[in-house]
């Protein structure tokens, strides 16, 4: 006598349902997937969040060859000729 016959599972979800109710099952169900699409876009997030302080920090850090020249450019161009 196991749970691997339909009548049995017939039985478990209506007896589920008169206890529970139709209203609180779908209040559960919806709840339970807000709190799946939560972890999911947190999961995502930390992703994100990485990528974009890496992004950050190439932007605020230029390369030293990079400056050096745009500051030479701005050297000659204010000399006069």
């Amino acid at each position: 006598m196991g749970l691997d016959s339909i009548w049995h599972w017939a039985i478990l979800l209506v007896i589920i349902l008169l206890v529970f109710g139709t209203g609180k099952l779908t209040r559960v169900g919806s709840d339970l997937g807000n709190a799946v699409r939560g972890f999911k876009k947190a999961m995502s997030g930390d992703e994100d969040d990485e990528k974009r302080k890496a992004q950050e920090k190439l932007q605020a850090d230029p390369p030293p060859v990079a400056s050096a020249q745009a500051g030479q450019r701005q050297h000659d161009s204010s000399e006069p000729k």
